[in-house]
């Protein structure tokens, strides 16, 4: 006789995710002001506000301030160098570098960051949905000769 399966309890994986967050994208993080000695390219400053008003802001901490900076080097480095050989670098680096921050919907899944959009969704979709009547809404159509 085969053995009995085990009870759904036991069989439940344990091992929660620990670096699982959801990310809330209202927040009151203050954006640092760029370092200053350069003039920064203006794509460069977009994307230093983007990246302190996106939901990720409050999960970093001090110590990252400092690779953001480095990566806002290599962004404006990018907008400004001439030479498409150095832009391809610069782009690659730059794409290893946004990885440890999730910048990207794929990072953001890799460090199981979930941005809380679901909630909002739900309360769109409940304000777009009619609310029931009583009497059936097609009650009042009638065939017309």
């Amino acid at each position: 006789m085969p053995p009995l399966p085990k009870s759904r309890a036991t069989r439940q994986r344990r091992n929660k995710p620990t670096t699982a967050a959801k990310l809330n994208p209202e927040h009151s993080v203050k954006a640092p002001p760029l370092p200053k000695g350069r003039t920064w390219h203006s794509q460069t400053k977009a994307w230093w506000k983007d990246i302190w008003a996106s939901p990720m802001a409050p999960e970093f901490i001090n110590s990252d301030i400092h690779g953001l900076f480095a990566l806002a080097i290599l962004v404006d480095d990018f907008w400004t160098v001439k030479d498409a050989r150095q832009r391809k670098d610069l782009l690659a680096e730059i794409r290893l570098q946004r990885q440890c921050f999730g910048l990207t919907p794929i990072d953001r899944r890799r460090l199981q960051w979930e941005v809380g959009r679901v909630e909002e969704a739900q309360r769109k979709q409940q304000r777009r949905t009619p609310k029931p009547r009583g009497d059936d809404p097609y009650g009042a159509l009638r065939a017309v000769k």
